[in-house]
């Protein structure tokens, strides 16, 4: 066995459980809900918190890397994570889960980059193209599962399991991360030199950021005065951060990267891809539920096909790599999933797991060929000493990503189902026979049940409303898959400006 296979292995294992983490709540908020007896306005911070701390951590990662060595920060990390995963399944009411969450997102967060630029120590020549295959399955099947774990738990054992199943793994990373990872050396002087500053600005915009787009459609967006300060405050924080990066001489993200063509199209591509995973993952749970009323556990079964096509890339991925140009694996990929997102814009409030099976295999099996090559042709244009600077910033932009889709989404659902409910409504005169035909059928149907007789036209009126507001909302739906749709579209046209990239040399480690 290669030496690098067993280190790199146990940090996939790390990087498995942060990315399922941030979706594994999803399909049980209303339980941890119920079981916290939460308002329904605090439940969805039960999944911000977790987001807003991740997307602070994870562009320090690098810098945090060069202080502490990639071993340390590390086992740190999975330490942090594990110990907050218990608080979770201990928390007592929901300003504790939220303030745990939030916890286990900070803590968890740096495992993420360092994995993709460990796999640059640990494998050179083809052998990068086995672990970026690898590493871009665990990044879009780990959040696709998530909602399909998280609802089998729930209805199983309990929701607090879903954060006890995180304790034997990661306390196995964080004992066995120490004994065999050893990468580079800790530089304490750096604590000196840090641009405490920019740290700050950094917190304080990405936090607000995230804030506007998590919450922004539930609020009515800038009708809300704390979104619309959120909005300000996010944008002349990121703005000065920006400024002082530049001029800076150790600044603690690296934007200089963006001047490299292959990193700055690498990190829109990431964007999008973000925005493809989560934002489908968000979309289809939200659809089974409130359209079909699936439950938990019903959702999860009918998203599976999703990972099986994701896990069935990842060999096919590796075999036609050995013969075909990455860049063009990658187009074929983000061409893929596009036709996906257009197969998916056929729904009808009909669809259940038959309808949606060949839309999710066609958006899950090529996942990886999106997300793996653009780990090589983004980050692995850049000279070794720059990467851990630089790995930080291409996962933020998937997550920023992810959290920009869900959000423009969300706004979709909200201003398309209501014009297409005003527009289905018109047409519910008394002129449309159909329409007479069903308040007839519905009137004569309710009014017969016992005691009802005077209420069955209301009932009638209701039932058609209903009726309106499922295939208004459907019709919504579609339309949101068509705005994924245009995103991949502009992806696959991006990936045609990125240069080939040979193989880089691995980071010499620091002895």
């Amino acid at each position: 066995m290669q030496p690098g296979i067993l280190p790199f292995v146990v940090m996939c294992v790390g990087l498995f459980m942060a990315l399922l983490d941030i979706q594994i709540v999803a399909s049980s908020l209303q339980n941890i809900g119920g079981g916290l007896s939460a308002a329904q306005d605090e439940i969805s911070w039960v999944q911000t918190a977790y987001l807003i701390a991740e997307i602070i951590m994870i562009p320090l990662s690098g810098w945090l890397t060069r202080v502490f060595s990639t071993r340390w920060l590390f086992t740190a990390s999975a330490a942090g994570f594990t110990a907050s995963s218990l608080l979770c399944a201990l928390a007592w009411d929901i300003q504790s889960m939220i303030v745990f969450r939030a916890l286990q997102g900070l803590l968890g967060a740096s495992m993420v980059p360092t994995v993709f630029t460990s796999s640059f120590h640990y494998f050179q020549g083809t052998r990068r193209v086995y672990s970026a295959a690898v590493i871009g399955t665990i990044a879009s099947v780990a959040p696709t599962l998530g909602p399909v774990i998280g609802g089998w738990i729930t209805d199983t054992l309990d929701w607090r399991w879903l954060f006890y199943v995180n304790l034997v793994p990661g306390l196995a990373v964080t004992l066995l991360v120490p004994l065999l990872v050893d990468i580079d050396k800790p530089d304490l002087s750096l604590l000196r030199r840090a641009d405490y500053a920019g740290m700050l600005l950094m917190a304080v915009g990405l936090s607000t950021l995230e804030y506007v787009l998590e919450e922004g459609t539930r609020w009515n967006w800038f009708d809300d005065a704390t979104i619309t300060d959120c909005a300000w405050i996010s944008g002349v924080s990121l703005a000065i951060f920006v400024v002082r990066s530049l001029m800076v001489a150790n600044p603690v993200v690296d934007l200089r990267a963006f001047g490299n063509r292959n990193f700055s199209l690498g990190c829109c591509l990431s964007f999008i891809t973000g925005v493809g995973i989560f934002t489908t993952i968000y979309l289809t749970p939200l659809f089974l539920g409130y359209v079909r009323g699936y439950s938990a556990w019903q959702t999860g079964m009918a998203i599976f096909s999703t990972g099986v096509a994701s896990l069935l890339g990842t060999p096919a991925f590796i075999l036609l790599s050995k013969r075909i140009d990455a860049r063009w694996l990658m187009m074929a990929g983000m061409a893929c999933f596009a036709v996906a997102m257009w197969s998916f814009s056929f729904i009808t409030s009909a669809w259940s797991g038959a309808e949606l099976l060949v839309p999710q295999v066609l958006r899950g099996f090529p996942q990886v060929f999106a997300v793996a090559p653009s780990v090589n042709l983004g980050l692995g244009s850049l000279p070794p000493e720059r990467l851990k600077y630089a790995s930080g910033l291409f996962n933020m932009m998937r997550n920023l990503g992810g959290a920009v889709g869900i959000a423009v989404s969300a706004a979709v659902l909200n201003d398309r189902t209501n014009l297409h409910f005003t527009m289905i409504a018109s047409n519910l005169t008394t002129a449309n026979g159909a329409a007479t035909r069903f308040v007839a059928a519905a009137t004569a149907r309710y009014g017969a049940m016992p005691g009802a007789a005077q209420d069955g036209h209301a009932a009638a009126i209701r039932a058609l409303w209903n009726l309106a507001d499922r295939e208004a909302s459907t019709l919504a739906y579609a339309d949101a898959f068509r705005v994924i749709m245009l995103a991949f579209v502009v992806g696959t046209i991006l990936v045609a400006f990125m240069r080939r990239v040979a193989p880089p040399k691995a980071p010499v480690a620091s002895h």
